[in-house]
């Protein structure tokens, strides 16, 4: 696997009508290219749940045709183990590169259910697989145990750690020191990279691609201080309504896609007022540019 210390968590830009916009979504990967950034399709910031399956397909197979300098991660996450499973097989032949499982959604399974839920998906893959802890999404947190039992499955690689905890990141981290860990949490790199992550998987880099490849290499050669106020103002504009919907209202504001569509239940009306966001893209636009080589 291809050392990547920034993955995007890209969005899925849409057209009004809802349908996907194939032209931004190729200008959106072209940026991440340009950056040297690992890109990750259909994961929750890509809106991949609310998209058929024949829809998550072709914006896999859209990308994976493109031949990207940079890899390529796939998310994997729902409820229905047979599904997922399904999915991975249909994705196993394209040119990508990874894949990320995230826990059963809604059900909320004990340590045992996610050990032979993510065996099972890892047992499907061809590829080697992220595992996600974001238990507000899903409503349970992976527990230090599950990390054990299922680290020595020949398909697992890593771990993106979402839970906007220091405390369980370092479990993970004194449990496993071997394995990656990748902070989910834009906002809390700094403090992760402190105690030994890989790297971030961002929702800010989709906006700003360079300038967040900047900051993951500052936090991870241990340049934090100066770097708290500016992206933490940042970050929390990018996270004042439910992901992805300040991403692509900033995104629409810059001219870089055609629309801010969302599928429901998100919507960009949730913001009315772009001011914030706008001051938060002026604050990171001139961070870098004053810290750029």
């Amino acid at each position: 696997m291809k050392k990547i210390k920034l993955w995007t968590a890209l969005i899925t830009p849409m057209k009004t009508d809802g349908s996907i916009h194939f032209e931004d979504l190729e200008k959106l990967v072209k940026r991440q290219e340009s950056a040297g950034n690992g890109i990750l399709l259909i994961g929750s910031t890509g809106e991949g749940l609310a998209l058929s399956d024949d829809e998550k397909k072709s914006v896999v197979e859209h990308v994976s045709n493109l031949n990207l300098s940079v890899p390529i991660m796939v998310g994997v996450g729902g409820f229905n183990l047979e599904a997922q499973k399904s999915w991975i097989e249909s994705c196993n032949e394209l040119s990508i590169d990874s894949f990320l499982l995230v826990s059963p959604l809604y059900s909320r399974p004990g340590p045992i259910g996610q050990t032979e839920w993510f065996n099972s998906l890892m047992d499907s893959a061809k590829k080697p697989c992220m595992i996600y802890n974001i238990p507000s999404r899903t409503g349970v947190k992976i527990p230090v145990e599950v990390l054990k039992k299922v680290k020595s499955h020949k398909n697992f690689w890593s771990v993106k750690e979402a839970s906007g905890s220091i405390e369980e990141y370092q479990a993970f981290k004194s449990a496993c020191p071997d394995v990656p860990l990748y902070s989910g949490d834009d906002g809390l790199t700094p403090f992760f990279a402190r105690v030994g992550c890989s790297g971030l998987v961002s929702v800010s880099s989709n906006v700003w691609p360079e300038a967040t490849n900047l900051y993951v290499e500052k936090c991870l050669s241990g340049e934090t201080e100066s770097l708290l106020s500016t992206w933490s103002d940042a970050i929390k504009a990018m996270f004042m309504a439910p992901n992805p919907i300040p991403a692509k209202v900033l995104l629409k504001e810059k001219s870089v896609i055609e629309t801010s569509y969302l599928r429901a239940p998100l919507t960009d009306r949730e913001i009315s007022d772009k001011t914030r966001l706008i001051k938060a893209d002026e604050l990171i636009t001139n961070w870098y540019n004053l810290n750029k080589q």
